[in-house]
């Protein structure tokens, strides 16, 4: 039986270090882990680790030579909303050059690229979203990541885009937090905090996310997918559960609205994603926010 062989970039980050989980040990693929710098992840078992640089062609296409992997699941991003407002140049390398080398290296080697995009590519004003509907970004970051889409969309190699929205879990080695952890550790301070009523999301558990990024390249699905969760949520109703969950003080937590807020970056108010494509092409079924909020209880042993 031949594995297929699956290239896996950013696996550092959050949705990367999932998809190592998923897919390490899994005997109907042979796994490639690669991220610029060292291998930060927990697990050593079932993968090989490249360092890959996706602004660097070069590496880009020496790696894929040594590898040949017939699909890549591109995670590698800026993600920051903020920083890519203000660093409007490297966000540019990172979310539109990169797609462009990985591209021209797919075709070269013949290989599925499988890019990962965001629900910020949508204004907002008539979320939740489904494939076909018109993006229309507000900010830089989401014109980044619309040119990537755009970008593959037009090429002529095998390709899947999976868009995103709100992403949370527990990583190893995690440089960041996600709303779950922060309302926690705030509440247990005693900290009181004011969180939006007017931004709408369908958050995504990075379990669910790795999952549909899975079923994509597993089922060789072409096209575009709304991978997210199913549960349609302001970042204030996501506190009030987590508050719920671990029976926190919720007296705490006060409702705001964003233009409380300066931020360099809009956020588009209402997005969230419709998921039936994905349910019924690939089977995708995501958590509920509650069950992801009991599974990262379990992963940081609560």
């Amino acid at each position: 039986m031949h594995k297929k062989r699956i290239l896996i970039t950013g696996s550092n980050g959050l949705l990367g270090q999932k998809l190592v989980d998923l897919l390490a040990g899994n005997e109907h693929f042979e796994t490639f882990a690669t991220a610029k710098g060292e291998n930060r992840l927990s697990v050593s078992e079932g993968y090989a680790y490249l360092e890959m640089d996706v602004t660097d062609a070069a590496q880009v296409d020496e790696v894929l030579t040594r590898v040949k992997p017939q699909f890549i699941i591109h995670t590698a991003a800026m993600t920051n909303v903020d920083q890519c407002e203000m660093e409007k140049d490297a966000c540019w390398k990172l979310n539109v050059t990169a797609v462009e080398i990985l591209i021209n290296a797919c075709k070269k080697h013949n290989i599925f690229l499988e890019h990962v995009s965001t629900d910020f590519i949508f204004d907002g004003t008539s979320g939740p979203y489904q494939e076909e509907d018109e993006p229309n970004p507000i900010s830089f970051y989401g014109w980044s990541k619309f040119a990537a889409e755009k970008a593959v969309m037009h090429s002529d190699i095998q390709w899947a885009i999976a868009r995103t929205v709100l992403v949370y879990g527990i990583a190893h080695d995690m440089s960041r937090s996600n709303i779950i952890l922060w309302v926690k550790k705030s509440l247990e301070e005693g900290k009181a905090i004011k969180v939006v009523t007017d931004q709408f999301r369908t958050p995504t558990l990075a379990e669910d996310l790795a999952m549909g990024c899975f079923l994509i390249a597993d089922q060789r699905a072409e096209g575009i997918f709304h991978i997210s969760g199913k549960d349609f949520l302001t970042p204030y109703e996501m506190a009030i559960m987590t508050a719920d969950y671990f029976a926190l003080d919720k007296s705490l937590i006060s409702p705001t609205d964003a233009s409380a807020f300066t931020q360099p970056a809009r956020r588009p108010p209402r997005t969230g994603f419709d998921l039936k494509k994905s349910r019924n092409v690939l089977g995708y079924e995501p958590r509920t926010f509650r069950e992801g909020i009991a599974l990262l209880a379990k992963q940081i042993g609560v």
